[in-house]
């Protein structure tokens, strides 16, 4: 059984101006995204500011999101690490905290061989006893997990039974899907390429676009999922000005933007990552409102 079918959101982690993680306003992310068709909730990942997080804050808001999401859908951590024994200890600690699963990235900057990947996410997966996605972002990791690798874990280690698929290369994922005969959930990793993985046995998206169209990247998925292909491929396509937009600048520069302009108060970004050029949000929010996301 899949730990979700869907969208999943990478949800953004709102700060107060001073910095600090404002936990009042992540409560109220959760509610808007639940109350909006998302099918579950991924915290601290890439979108969320992970690498800027202290540990002691990147386990309270684990620990904070499964209190808030209280099960009405799943909550998956992401608990990776480019240090195997970092990953173990966040890991194990989501895993007491109540986290439904594990979202791992891949080893960034020292990066792997792909026996040490193996040896890595066996490593971090056994220590625990929840579902594990391994996150196959080469763009931002410079470490990829080849169809092959991504196989042999999910059949030589029980808990890692799915992928976040966001090398961009729908070729690999092809070879991936048929490789593993059904044997590892593959999610889209990138928003625009929902419909073409669904297309090949994906279970749906772990996205940036949910934190502003909720309902819509959730449509996208249950169409396609319903049969429903056309009515799927025309929410693809309508939502690719928007995302092409939300990726202008590096994730999560402006769909923080993006969820300040409806209203929110998710605050600033953490250094090193900086505000978005100001050309690009008033032509960010122009697109938001043609898509039809209204603006405060």
């Amino acid at each position: 059984m899949s730990i979700f079918t869907g969208s999943g959101v990478a949800i953004v982690t709102p700060f107060h101006e001073n910095g600090e993680v404002n936990y009042e306003e992540l409560g109220r992310l959760i509610d808007f995204q639940i109350a909006h068709k998302t099918d579950a909730i991924i915290i601290c990942g890439t979108t969320g500011e992970a690498s800027t997080l202290t540990h002691e804050e990147h386990l309270e808001c684990i620990r904070y999101a499964v209190e808030k999401v209280a099960g009405r859908v799943p909550v998956i951590a992401g608990t990776g690490s480019n240090c195997t024994q970092t990953a173990v200890y966040l890991s194990t600690e989501a895993e007491k905290y109540g986290a439904d699963a594990l979202l791992l990235v891949t080893p960034y900057y020292n990066k792997a061989t792909q026996n040490g990947l193996i040896r890595h996410f066996t490593t971090v997966a056994n220590s625990v006893s929840i579902p594990v996605i391994l996150y196959n972002v080469p763009g931002r990791t410079g470490c990829n997990i080849l169809p092959e690798t991504a196989v042999a874990l999910a059949k030589n280690v029980e808990n890692i039974v799915a992928i976040k698929e966001a090398s961009g290369n729908i070729s690999q994922v092809a070879k991936l899907a048929a490789l593993s005969e059904g044997c590892i959930d593959i999610y889209s990793g990138n928003d625009d390429q929902v419909v073409p993985i669904l297309s090949l046995g994906g279970k749906g998206v772990i996205s940036v676009l949910a934190n502003v169209a909720p309902e819509e990247t959730h449509d996208m998925v249950a169409k396609y999922l319903a049969g429903d292909v056309a009515g799927s491929l025309e929410l693809q396509l309508k939502a690719l000005p928007l995302i092409n937009q939300l990726f202008c600048e590096v994730n999560p520069i402006p769909v923080k933007k993006a969820v300040n302009l409806m209203g929110f108060e998710a605050g600033p970004l953490r250094m090193p990552l900086t505000e978005m050029e100001p050309e690009h949000a008033e032509k960010l929010g122009r697109i938001m409102e043609d898509f039809g996301i209204l603006l405060v």
